[in-house]
């Protein structure tokens, strides 16, 4: 009797490691508004506090070329949840949000027409009001494993009929057209708006506690899932809607970063950070209790590079040694934090300099979770799921990463960029080029355009042939060009 209990225990052992390892891993995609590439102790910054944000580097791999897919939000969204370049669907520019369309609402489809004026020199493809369904979602394709998958934070992706829960999400939590919050404090709302969306608040994040700073209102709803789905293999998103403006935070945390040469702004967008730091230390907390890090990949990055003020607004960080911000075609608008942990899987305290970007992150969780990329469309991300667990040493094939802005929003408007190897071109679609050895200059410093036309010319060459064949959206010539 003895010999079959041993057996039997033996035989109940064997099960538990089979399962563990059969089991997909969990994943959390952080995902921050606005989060620049300096905004962070690990990436070199003295200023912000962020130790267990840095734990993730300590013990995973940090990338120093990380980068968004695009300089303003909402397409670097898609390229996430698609693996696609942004140009792909459309979806080029920030989604106006319902509020922001001077009352036009929810139109049938979207918006073909070019835009443009008599002061524009050349026409613009319009910007979707959402993504498409027909678009293949990270949460959509893990339903292969029967993954429980939750959106939690900004969503910034279309109107209601384009949330989360319609995009194959389980739980929605705050996800909505959204691009920014009325306010961090709860009940996250302005009642005193023209418009409703504005006087309700963010969607299905109602208010709880009077006060309660947002960011730590998400961590409460991720800790819970996590809490829940413990048992079962699990995807959650979390967006969230800091550092993104307005720049709040609770006085008595922005106080200790009220230091000489440190503005106001400077103080509450740390305290931001921090907030954004503490939620990280709070889900690494959970997993830790729960037993749940060698089952739980965690993937953290931003959607672009850190706001830089103009003229009378004050910047509320800086991007520096990267050139320029936000909405800029300069790395201080693209480049940003990249860090992935997976304990027993991932080295720990691994740093690459292999450039990554936003489209890369649904290969690398799928391949994760052992599900098929999608094999009716194109995907234009890599899995880094090898590179990673090599510790680096599996290289990365690819060798260019580009960009398309096809907008007007600052000086000298539109634009495309490619990075080739260390050397970046920036297609200003009026006809100026600017051309930069990120190298040895990763400031953007010097433009050698004008002493490389050979390759200038090779680069603007592959850029074009890219965009045209991935069906992008070109700007075009205006007839009505008034300046001409």
């Amino acid at each position: 009797m003895r010999f079959i209990t041993s057996l039997v225990a033996v035989w109940i052992l064997a099960a538990a490691v089979s399962f563990s390892a059969e089991r997909p891993p969990n994943v959390i995609l952080v995902l921050v508004d606005d989060m620049g590439w300096m905004d962070l102790a690990c990436q070199g910054s003295d200023y912000y506090q962020t130790p267990h944000i840095d734990r993730l580097a300590a013990e995973g791999m940090r990338f120093t070329d990380g980068y968004a897919a695009c300089a303003v939000c909402s397409p670097t969204r898609v390229a996430v949840q698609t693996g696609r370049y942004p140009h792909r669907s459309g979806v080029t520019d920030w989604i106006r949000s319902r509020f922001q369309r001077g009352g036009i609402g929810t139109p049938e489809a979207n918006p073909t027409e070019y835009v443009g004026g008599k002061n524009r020199k050349l026409l613009c493809p319009p910007n979707p009001y959402w993504m498409e369904h027909e678009e293949i979602t990270i949460a959509e394709a893990l339903a292969a494993k029967n993954y429980k998958t939750a959106y939690v934070g900004k969503w910034h992706l279309g109107d209601e009929a384009w949330y989360p829960e319609a995009q194959g999400f389980h739980e929605n939590r705050g996800g909505c057209d959204y691009g920014q919050p009325p306010s961090f404090f709860d009940p996250y709302n302005n009642p005193k708006h023209k418009h409703e969306s504005i006087r309700e608040g963010i969607y299905k994040l109602p208010g709880r506690e009077e006060g309660e700073y947002l960011t730590y209102r998400e961590a409460d709803e991720v800790e819970a899932l996590i809490r829940e789905w413990a048992d079962q293999p699990f995807f959650i998103q979390l967006s969230h809607y800091a550092v993104h403006t307005p720049i709040q935070a609770p006085e008595e945390m922005a106080a200790k970063y009220k230091l000489e040469g440190k503005s106001d702004a400077h103080a509450k967008y740390a305290a931001m950070v921090q907030s954004v730091d503490d939620a990280m230390g709070q889900i690494l907390d959970t997993l830790d209790e729960l037993k749940l890090n060698g089952d739980t990949m965690i993937i953290f990055t931003s959607d672009n590079g850190g706001l830089i003020g103009r003229g009378k607004t004050p910047s509320p960080t800086t991007n520096a040694p990267l050139r320029s911000g936000k909405g800029y075609a300069y790395e201080g608008g693209v480049r940003v934090p990249f860090l992935v942990r997976w304990p027993g899987q991932i080295p720990a305290d691994k740093v690459s300099a292999q450039p990554v970007c936003s489209i890369d992150l649904l290969p690398t969780i799928l391949d994760a979770a052992d599900v098929a990329l999608p094999s009716d469309r194109d995907i234009d991300g890599l899995s880094l799921l090898a590179h990673l667990e090599s510790g680096g040493e599996a290289a990365l094939e690819r060798d260019t990463l580009i960009w398309h802005f096809p907008h007007y929003r600052h000086d000298p408007g539109p634009y495309s960029m490619i990075r080739k190897g260390e050397l970046k071109l920036i297609k200003f679609w009026e006809g100026i080029y600017e051309l930069y050895d990120l190298k040895n200059d990763i400031g953007e410093t010097k433009n050698l355009a004008a002493v490389m036309p050979a390759v200038v010319e090779e680069m603007d060459r592959l850029l074009v042939e890219q965009l045209k064949a991935e069906g992008a959206k070109l700007p075009k010539e205006n007839p009505e060009y008034a300046g001409k």
